[in-house]
């Protein structure tokens, strides 16, 4: 992804994931179920998922990995931008003279 991304672009696509979770996949042995584990309140919580739901689980993971690399995007482009407003010279910044 580009450094300078403009924000407006960015927020587009996070509100095109349709489909988030957290957590990862993991296969259990020679089962047909695999483990859904999260992080949630402290706790470390499993759910079992089917085969058959596996990739649509694959799919919200990924929505939600995509998700967290566009919002640190647009936090890094938001910075860049105030940090370029402070730092511009005085010197730039006239004031209008009244009359």
């Amino acid at each position: 992804m580009k450094a300078k991304t403009e924000p407006k672009a960015l927020l587009r696509q996070i509100a095109l994931i349709q489909q988030m979770e957290r957590g990862k996949l993991c296969r259990m042995g020679v089962g047909s179920y695999y483990n859904h584990q999260t992080w949630e309140k402290g706790h470390n919580v499993v759910r079992y998922v089917a085969r058959e739901r596996m990739a649509e689980v694959q799919k919200a993971i990924a929505g939600y990995q995509q998700y967290l690399k566009l919002t640190q995007a647009y936090a890094d482009e938001i910075i860049r931008r105030t940090r370029q407003a402070q730092a511009a010279p005085a010197s730039s910044r006239r004031r209008q003279r009244r009359k």
